[in-house]
């Protein structure tokens, strides 16, 4: 009710609780972009407008307004879902959360205990007989080694929800389509929801959206002038389909019913007997997958296959959907409450370019890709996505690059959805090797559908359903208690099949550590080393691998922690690049060469206005030096911070975990991503060297 009150006026905007961080724009020189004026009337250029409330156009709209750029939000549904849809979040999303104002630590005090959550459970129902479970937290989940932040489990809706908030604090305004006021107040930082991008012209370096929206009973159109233009409206993206760009990859996988509902009596009993995040049920009546978003709350969704045309949509009634849960549980439940009952299609696809009309139109989150739900990587790859976009947006937008930095997004963000889709395909099949190691191969199913539908057409409807039910119950027949047992010889030998699967790891599985953090961009807006062999990026196995630090060009910057001497306060490396600036971090160690090299960097930079922050990391233990070392050496530039390692057991220093040379150097870039690296100190000129980085990475001619 409260959202549906704010919607009611435009003119009740969420109330302020920080200070307003967005900032006028700087100077745009010769950027092919308009400069930035105050919004006076209704025909001036937004400098960005997304097109999708979801997690990634929210996050994209929270980057941008921290790095000063005005935008605004287009969502053609009135109401935001409460369906749970996504629900694991990685640790790269994580770190990027730790940006915003609380987010992550709001996301870890509320998500359920990770011993709630950390196991996959395989059962003949949630009452019966085990098949099997799977632990995928390990202990250095949660130590912070590698990470200064864990994975979560936190619904959709509920991150929706905080993201809000996060926009509420940022002056940001919900106006629904009806407000009278709507054509006479600008739009930056709304989200007008109700509003449908219909068509787009891209032309003379504006965008041109025109958005449908009901309003007093009737339907209106009006005009939007932006820069530019961001399609992150979903896997069904208007935005991709208007500027005529393809999907590429394997279509209907899988089509599949999604039953959200609430039950605090099953919650209860899986609190008790078997917690888990994700249940695997087969027996003989019913198959499914229970995904248990919060056993506390009782708030489930189970996904169960569905085969149209035989089956409808309305074959998944609330009552059938009740009967269908209590077969899975094994026991009638009697609060059963179902919310909303969804058909969705599983695909595995990525848009054939992310950039569109002269670098005007881009594609974020599953407007540019779409995965199986297998190991998280839609969601999460979405949201990288838009941290990878902010700053550069916000660096051609500010002046300090040429629209050609943007091309760059493409190149690395593209290559990343490719990759990420070969791993969830290939967890998606090890997640189908469950089933067909009890007899219930998904492929043979798949097949005997289409041959229903193909081979048996000529039949009436009724006789081709009968049929499907009649094939699939025969199939389940093998789950049956004669069948799957230690005593009967076929059962005994799928048993021990599985049990092989589970030990050996080639199940399901739901973190990718080396996958989630060590993902490196080969091209873009970086310098690579002329000695770097490694030209194309380790193939994905679809198993859990261990995450090896790298500092790399286009690697994610090492974690570990440090105690920061200005504030004595322990921070991770990570939290050394701003969140609030286009700014890039030198991080050196305190000897004489790299002291010059820093000098060098502040010299290159301020000619070019780009904004440098120099880390000095000094030696577990160091305490000389640090109050006037560094103040001397780098005198008169004061936008340095001196940096002291924490000493922890096991864990190499810093220039031995990134496998450098104290004499090297590495330049991190606003998305905290390695921008270059010196290896072991330069040869030649370091502020001519210091000005070709600078120049290499953003593009600058």
């Amino acid at each position: 009710m409260g959202l549906l009150r704010l919607l009611r006026r435009c003119n009740y905007p969420f109330k302020a609780k920080t200070r307003n961080r967005g900032g006028t724009l700087q100077h745009i020189q010769n950027r092919g972009f308009s400069k930035s004026e105050p919004f006076n009337d209704k025909d001036a250029v937004l400098p960005v407008l997304v097109v999708g409330a979801g997690p990634v156009g929210l996050i994209l709209s929270i980057l941008l307004t921290k790095l000063g750029i005005k935008c605004a939000v287009l969502e053609r549904n009135i109401t935001f879902s409460k369906h749970p849809q996504a629900h694991f979040i990685n640790n790269r999303s994580m770190e990027i959360f730790r940006k915003i104002d609380g987010l992550a630590e709001e996301i870890q005090s509320s998500q359920p205990p990770v011993d709630l959550w950390r196991k996959f459970v395989y059962c003949t129902s949630l009452s019966g007989s085990s098949l099997g479970s799977v632990d995928h937290i390990q202990p250095q989940d949660l130590e912070h080694v590698i990470s200064p932040v864990s994975v979560a489990h936190f619904s959709q809706y509920k991150l929706h929800s905080l993201l809000l908030r996060q926009l509420q604090t940022l002056d940001f305004q919900l106006c629904a389509p009806e407000s009278s006021e709507e054509s006479e107040r600008p739009h930056e930082r709304r989200i007008l929801m109700g509003h449908e991008c219909v068509s787009i012209d891209p032309s003379n370096e504006i965008v041109t959206v025109t958005a449908s929206s009901m309003g007093m009973g009737k339907r209106v159109e009006k005009k939007i002038h932006c820069n530019i233009l961001v399609g992150a409206d979903g896997s069904g993206s208007t935005v991709r389909k208007l500027a005529g760009i393809q999907m590429r990859g394997e279509t209907d996988l899988q089509k599949l019913v999604s039953v959200h509902f609430l039950s605090k009596d099953l919650g209860q009993y899986l609190l008790k007997e078997n917690p888990g995040m994700l249940f695997f049920i087969f027996n003989t009546e019913a198959i499914g997958v229970l995904v248990a978003h919060d056993l506390r709350q009782g708030e489930f969704v189970l996904q169960m296959p569905f085969y149209p045309p035989q089956q409808t949509i309305e074959d998944f009634s609330s009552k059938a959907c009740e009967k269908l849960i209590s077969k899975l549980v094994g026991q009638q439940l009697d609060d059963i409450n179902v919310i909303d009952i969804r058909p969705w299609i599983m695909h595995a696809e990525v848009a054939e370019k992310f950039i569109s009309s002269g670098n005007q139109i881009f594609l974020a989150g599953d407007a540019a890709h779409r995965f199986p739900p297998a190991g998280g990587f839609g969601m999460n790859t979405g949201i990288q996505d838009a941290h990878n976009l902010a700053w550069k947006i916000a660096a051609v937008m500010k002046g300090i690059a040429p629209s050609s930095l943007l091309n760059t997004y493409e190149m690395e963000r593209r290559p990343i959805a490719i990759f990420n889709t070969d791993l969830s395909l290939k967890n998606y099949k090890a997640a189908m090797a469950v089933p067909s190691a009890l007899g219930l191969d998904p492929t043979v199913a798949n097949s005997v559908h289409r041959l229903i539908n193909t081979g048996l057409g000529f039949l009436p409807h009724g006789l081709r359903k009968g049929a499907l039910e009649g094939i699939f119950a025969i199939g389940r027949a093998q789950l049956s208690k004669t069948i799957l047992n230690e005593i009967n010889p076929v059962g005994s030998s799928r048993l021990s099949k599985l049990r092989h699967i589970f030990e050996e790891g080639k199940s399901l599985q739901l973190q990718f550590p080396a996958e989630d953090l060590g993902f490196r961009y080969l091209q873009g807006a970086i310098v690579q080393e002329s000695d770097n062999l490694e030209s194309t990026p380790q193939l994905s196995t679809g198993r859990r691998r261990d995450y090896i630090p790298s500092a790399h060009p286009g690697s994610r910057l090492p974690h570990m922690y440090v105690r920061v001497n200005k504030m004595n306060e322990i921070v991770s490396t990570l939290d050394l690049v701003s969140g609030d600036e286009v700014e890039f971090l030198l991080i050196i160690a305190p000897v004489k060469e790299s002291y010059h090299l820093a000098r060098a960097a502040f010299k290159a930079a301020e000619e070019r206005q780009i904004l440098v922050k120099v880390c000095v990391i000094w030696p577990s233990g160091s305490v000389e030096g640090l109050n006037e070392g560094s103040k001397a050496a780098l005198s008169p530039w004061e936008n340095y911070v001196d940096a002291v390692e924490v000493d922890r057991p096991s864990t190499s220093n810093w220039w031995e975990m990134c496998q450098m040379k104290e004499s090297g150097a590495i330049l991190v870039r606003p998305d905290e991503h390695i921008a270059w690296r010196t290896s072991s100190g330069l040869a030649g000129d370091p502020k001519v060297e210091m000005q070709k980085v600078f120049s290499l990475v953003l593009g600058i001619i």
